[in-house]
Parts: structure tokens; C-alpha cells; sequence
């Protein structure tokens, strides 16, 4: 189902909390709500339709892709770029890495290790901090 978009700061500050099986229909609302906002958004986390929990989507091509408890285990090749937010007004520049390595788990709670890079890690990078209560 398509949800609304939080923009209130005060409940996008504050750090999500791990999530479990039992909160697996959000990820079915996240990757609905970013196929409705493709013209302008390339990666949600769930604190942005107003759950609280670690869980974040992105495009990839034509599929999205679901991450469950993500976290960056590293990062290589710092550099300064501008972000948008659908949650938030405006850009604003930030700090990210060209690379990441990091693990999560897939809708069937596997758990993975892998690599981005790129734009993609830079995707990525920016759902975290929605997780972990940071706004750019």
C-alpha cells in the first residue's frame, strides 16, 4: 500500500530500532510508496512512511531491493556531495563514501555481506542515516 511521507523532523530524528519477520509487510509498503514517487525518489527507509524500524529500500535499474537491518561494516573514499529528500525540503551537502561494505538481511531474514558502489552506495548511505535518526 502507498503511505504518506513523515516530514516531521522531531520523529525523523530519532533511531529506528532493529526489525523481525513480524514486520515484514512494511517492506511490501515502502517498495509500493517508492514505485509511486520513481520520478523523484530512488531509496526510502521505513521511518519515512512513519514506522519506526530498520529497513530500507532502493531502486536498482527496474527493481527495487529491500534491506533489513542494514548496516555499513566500512567505507573507503570519502568525498562531498549534495542530497535531496523527499522528507525533507531542500539539498544539502554531506559526507559519503565511493565504496561501502556492509551486511543485512533479505525479506526471508537471510543474512548477506556485499559491496556497493557508487551511486548505489550513496543510496544506501543516506537510508542508514534515516535509520539511525541522522538528517542531512
Amino acid at each position: 500500500m502507498v503511505r504518506e511521507i513523515v516530514h516531521d523532523p522531531i520523529f525523523l530524528s530519532r533511531p529506528s530500532s532493529a526489525a523481525t519477520e513480524a514486520d515484514l509487510p512494511i517492506v511490501t509498503d515502502l517498495i509500493d510508496t517508492l514505485k509511486a514517487n520513481l520520478d523523484r525518489c530512488v531509496g526510502m527507509a521505513a521511518n519515512m512512511i512513519g514506522k519506526r524500524k530498520r529497513i530500507i529500500v532502493m531502486a536498482k535499474g527496474p527493481l527495487v531491493v529491500a534491506m533489513i537491518n542494514p548496516v555499513i561494516l566500512s567505507g573507503f573514499g570519502e568525498y562531498e556531495t549534495e542530497e535531496g529528500c523527499l522528507s525533507l525540503e531542500g539539498v544539502r551537502k554531506t559526507k559519503r563514501y565511493r565504496t561501502i561494505r556492509l551486511k543485512w538481511q533479505d525479506v526471508q531474514m537471510k543474512e548477506h555481506i556485499g559491496t556497493l558502489e557508487g551511486f548505489q552506495a550513496q543510496i544506501v548511505q543516506h537510508e542508514i542515516d534515516h535509520c539511525d535518526g541522522k538528517l542531512i
